[in-house]
């Protein structure tokens, strides 16, 4: 009966990493660009050529119990879901979104980074900046401008008083998925960034990218969640409750 307690408990430790990250994903639900955190079971790697069920289940909750003792990484990923969010008109002219793939480019004190969320501004000194106080970056470097007022065509060039005066440093990646979040909406890569073409670029001034956040979805994940791990907890006890009642049979003999 110890592996149906593990396996249990492993069960229980799973859905309460998974309300964490529903949590934040509702919390988020209005911040632009988030893009919505997913839990993945990890499996057990366990060999099980030769035994009887009984014995594998129990070897795999072995397994978990040593796993969770040494202080080994859990059972589960948790994985960025890098799909785009739609589109909302803010009618603000430093406001940028990207219709199609890519990442915006902006510098920070520890190396370039990317984001979406296209909530730019400028500083003191007429860079564009993400509301961090981190550049965006154009093809040639930093982007200063003389006013708030531009105009950023779909290709993000960015014109003023009708002379172009940068172009927006939009860039790809070969697996998005494995960009590791920052704070800010800012995400950074051991791999090379890409820098994309005109004909891939998709800018729309004025528009800022909603979270891909469905929050009726996520409601629901919530609700079968919290379920599940009340079933779990009522095994646990009646688990309890079996043990204790054993013992006290054991006492009377």
């Amino acid at each position: 009966m110890q592996e149906i307690l593990a396996i249990t408990l492993t069960a229980m430790q799973h859905d309460a990493a998974r309300l964490e990250r529903v949590s934040s994903n509702l919390a988020n639900a209005t911040t632009p660009a988030y893009k919505r955190e997913v839990l993945l079971q990890r499996p057990i790697a366990v060999d099980a050529s030769g035994l009887s069920f009984t014995q594998a289940v129990g070897l795999a909750a072995t397994r978990s119990g040593e796993r969770r003792a040494t202080g080994a990484m859990p059972a589960f990923d948790i994985v960025r879901d890098m799909n785009a969010g739609t589109l909302r008109p803010t009618r603000q002219n430093l406001d940028l979104a990207l219709a199609g793939p890519g990442y915006f480019e902006v510098a920070t004190e520890t190396g370039p980074a990317y984001t979406r969320h296209g909530q730019f501004q400028l500083d003191a000194r007429g860079r564009l900046v993400t509301p961090q106080g981190h550049p965006v970056m154009g093809l040639n470097g930093e982007i200063v401008l003389t006013d708030a007022q531009p105009t950023i065509d779909a290709n993000g060039y960015i014109t003023e008083r009708g002379r172009v005066v940068a172009q927006l440093k939009v860039v790809g990646f070969e697996q998005a998925a494995n960009l590791q979040a920052l704070e800010g909406g800012l995400y950074t890569s051991s791999m090379p960034a890409r820098l994309m073409r005109n004909d891939e670029i998709q800018v729309r001034q004025g528009h800022l990218e909603n979270a891909n956040v469905n929050s009726m979805t996520e409601m629901v994940q919530l609700m079968q969640t919290m379920r599940h791990f009340e079933s779990l907890q009522k095994t646990v006890q009646g688990y309890d409750e079996m043990v204790g009642s054993a013992i006290r049979k054991l006492g009377d003999l």
